[in-house]
């Protein structure tokens, strides 16, 4: 009985490891992006880039912005392993002041939910740099 126990532990942990190397995985280039100020009701778009550094397709099965100011764009298609992919969110920039905002993106990667955040601050006027 001991035997046998001990065999379905082994068997069990050797399943979660192969299980564990099966899964597709984000590779983020940056998860985090600071975008300074921008000028107010001009909509910016922050790239996100990602490798798929598992070892099956990475599927993307929804995007979403932390509220309606932002509209995100990901790859439909399946990321083959190594292969990579962008995510882009777009902030309306319509309201003032500071802001931090997210985009959860759900798949079948090992993680579980993806977060991705940018930041900045929404000015009336942005100054311009002389050289």
């Amino acid at each position: 009985m001991k035997n046998t126990f001990a065999f379905l532990v082994a068997l069990l942990l050797l399943a979660g490891t192969v299980f564990a190397h099966t899964l597709a995985s984000f590779g983020w280039a940056s998860t985090v992006q600071e975008l300074g100020r921008i000028q107010q009701g001009k909509p910016v778009t922050v790239t996100y880039t990602f490798t798929n550094t598992g070892t099956t397709p990475l599927v993307i099965t929804k995007a979403k912005g932390s509220c309606g100011c932002t509209g995100v764009e990901w790859p439909k298609e399946a990321v083959l392993p190594g292969a990579s992919g962008q995510i882009n969110a777009t902030f309306n920039a319509a309201a003032l002041g500071t802001f931090n905002k997210s985009v959860f993106v759900e798949s079948n990667a090992g993680e579980g939910i993806a977060t991705l955040q940018f930041k900045g601050e929404v000015v009336s006027d942005v100054p311009v740099e002389k050289p």
